[in-house]
């Protein structure tokens, strides 16, 4: 089987996955306030995409797969340069598919899939495209898009110094000041440690043993000198967000996509330090593999079939998705009773209101405990469980 008809598969198969989880998600507030909020590229996109497939589930997260899977196709690409052996680079690209926050960036609606298909494209010019300008036009764009690509004019200005490129060290420390002017710096809250939470974020965003192996790369590769624009990216992103979680909480999930970037390198390595063992002292390697490719397996299992957890989840609230389910059963479920605005939660107002259920004076809905029970009730199950459940009153207004 040739290693395109290979990829094909992989990538279509992929974005069924994704296509079936539309219909699994409402869409959360969040995402209503991203929609609704100050411009963004994003906001642009998605409006694009209501524009030609109407305001739906589907055409809110087409837009992320889309994405999605052309970051797949450039860590694939990207990957030529550290990989020769084209079965390896399908072994990466697998890595990266079932990465659990790979995977959600796919299809939850905020900047992380964008920033990385962003950090993916310009990795990708950079080694592709031999001139300079082309890459300046993009970072440029880059800060007038978004300034969560602060941390890579941060990066890219280090780099620029160990790899002595004056220009390209002007042009960032520019962008930088650019950056925080127009976006400035989020330093909320009183000072509190969340360094250890930060590790096992990313340890749930990239699996235990890809995180660990992924901190013994980056450091080895410190230390034979081993480093390109691309362990600087991930390094330099790396140290900041963890020095940043000693004093507040941060939004990993907005640094998760530069580390990301080092898996070509985690890959290299591990492929060089498979092949020049004998076979014989090759098994260690051959189990860490197949354990963390089970364990990427088992993980992205879990966001897929997430609303089984129900069943073992004893507070709905707590289960990883709630946030994303409910709104849009709890929509149909009003509709069937010809109800189609009511004055609720400002939270799930703003949810229903996606659905085409308004706000007004005229019905309250009132969450219940879950334990209540009424006819008049509005429940929402899945699997079976009772995870929301609510009163409806009709307020007469004379």
């Amino acid at each position: 089987m040739s290693i395109r008809l290979v990829l094909f598969l992989i990538l279509t198969l992929d974005a069924l996955l994704l296509v079936f989880q539309i219909g699994e998600l409402s869409i959360s507030y969040n995402e209503t306030l991203l929609l609704s909020g100050n411009f963004s590229f994003l906001q642009a996109l998605i409006k694009t995409s209501f524009y030609f497939f109407g305001q739906n589930d589907f055409a809110l997260r087409l837009p992320m797969i889309i994405l999605h899977i052309l970051s797949a196709i450039l860590v694939y690409k990207i990957s030529e340069k550290y990989l020769k052996i084209s079965r390896n680079r399908v072994w990466l690209l697998l890595v990266f598919i079932f990465l659990p926050g790979v995977m959600s960036a796919g299809i939850i609606v905020n900047e992380a899939g964008f920033i990385l298909f962003a950090l993916l494209f310009f990795v990708y010019l950079y080694e592709r495209v031999s001139s300079s300008s082309y890459m300046y036009v993009l970072l440029i764009l880059y800060m007038l898009l978004d300034g969560n690509f602060v941390y890579l004019f941060i990066a890219l200005s280090i780099f620029s110094i160990y790899s002595k490129n004056r220009n390209f060290f002007i042009l960032n420390i520019f962008l930088v000041i650019g950056s925080l002017s127009i976006y400035g710096i989020d330093m909320h809250g009183s000072p509190r440690g969340y360094f250890l939470e930060s590790l096992g974020i990313y340890a749930a965003i990239f699996t235990p043993i890809i995180f660990i192996y992924l901190f013994y790369v980056l450091y080895r590769r410190y230390l034979t000198k081993d480093i390109d624009m691309l362990w600087f990216i991930a390094t330099v992103t790396l140290l900041i967000s963890l020095v940043l979680s000693f004093r507040q909480r941060i939004g990993l999930e907005y640094f998760a996509p530069y580390i990301i970037l080092a898996l070509p390198l985690i890959a290299q390595t591990f492929e060089h330090s498979y092949r020049v063992r004998l076979n014989i002292f090759r098994k260690n390697y051959k189990l860490m593999f197949l354990v963390s490719l089970t364990l990427l397996f088992i993980n992205s299992s879990v966001v897929i079939l997430n609303k089984y957890l129900y069943l073992i989840v004893e507070e709905p609230k707590k289960h990883f998705s709630y946030n994303m389910h409910v709104a849009k059963e709890l929509s149909k479920e009003l509709k069937k009773r010809e109800i189609y605005c009511v004055d609720t939660s400002t939270k799930m107002a703003k949810r229903l209101e996606f659905y085409g259920v308004t706000k007004c004076n005229s019905h309250i809905l009132q969450e219940n405990y879950l334990s209540e029970s009424a006819e008049d009730n509005v429940t929402i199950s899945y699997k079976n469980r009772v995870v929301y459940s609510a009163n409806v009153t009709n307020i007469n207004i004379n």
